[in-house]
């Protein structure tokens, strides 16, 4: 079953084909294979409380969608960078407002929830012990460090991983054929460039896009080539991503050494 959202040209082609459906995820299959407890929850409808922990671009905020709509819950959105107490107090009425009304359940997604302090992320606590709200949080750190043992210790922590090459160049792959939500068949790439893409991204399916969406524009504007505008725009950015004092960090050490 899917819940597909109407198409919208406005919409970054990231967005629009975020996956509706687990068949149509890619990558995680340590979390999502038959039989793995959070493909359980979302084949059943039965979602709980939970910390995404992995790096950019890799389906943390599709994950929560899925367990949403697998549900029939209402989804709330929250980022850390701009929420507050009074965000939070404000969607903890709503979804107690339509569970008295409806008897619906309702997710909130809080993105970037690292960047709660302390007493911010003790206001979930009430509602994520009596299931007023089904708290799905996000992260890029590790919450073991970034988050309080009082909230880790009321949801399940999933730990995703940057996606390999393969995977990145199957979300390619859709997105230059998807004839609904992606660029419906009217672009190609070579074989090297969309291996270039893959190897580029490091393991961010949505950083991918971003390229291939803005190369596309270029070539449009320009009369050129795809292959030429994709190069074009990754040669303004790109590498692996860095974080000196991090789990990356050791992470990328790792990479090398395991190279010599």
């Amino acid at each position: 079953m899917s819940w597909a959202m109407p198409v919208d040209p406005r919409r970054p082609l990231a967005d629009r084909l975020r996956p509706h459906c687990l068949d149509a995820f890619v990558g995680q299959a340590h979390l999502l294979a038959p039989g793995k407890p959070l493909r359980v929850a979302i084949e059943r409808g039965q979602p709980h409380s939970m910390v995404l922990w992995g790096p950019p671009g890799v389906g943390k905020t599709t994950l929560a969608e899925l367990l949403a709509g697998a549900s029939q819950a209402a989804f709330i959105r929250l980022s850390a960078v701009m929420a507050g107490v009074r965000e939070l107090r404000a969607a903890v009425e709503q979804a107690q407002a339509l569970w008295r009304e409806q008897q619906r359940r309702t997710v909130l997604f809080v993105d970037e929830v690292h960047r709660f302090n302390k007493a911010q992320q003790d206001a979930f606590l009430p509602y994520v012990e009596n299931g007023a709200l089904i708290f799905i949080g996000a992260t890029t750190e590790n919450p073991s460090f970034a988050l309080n043992n009082a909230l880790l210790s009321r949801v399940r922590v999933y730990v995703l991983q940057a996606l390999e090459s393969a995977a990145v160049d199957q979300v390619v792959e859709r997105a230059l054929h998807d004839s609904e939500q992606g660029l419906a068949g009217r672009w190609s790439l070579t074989d090297e460039a969309r291996s270039r893409l893959a190897q580029a991204a490091d393991g961010d399916a949505r950083r991918a896009l971003i390229w291939l969406e803005l190369a596309t524009e270029l070539a449009e504007a320009r009369a050129m080539s795809l292959d030429q505008a994709l190069a074009a725009v990754m040669s303004d950015g790109g590498g692996r991503r860095f974080d000196r004092g991090g789990d990356l960090f050791y992470d990328q050490i790792s990479d090398h050494l395991e190279t010599l």
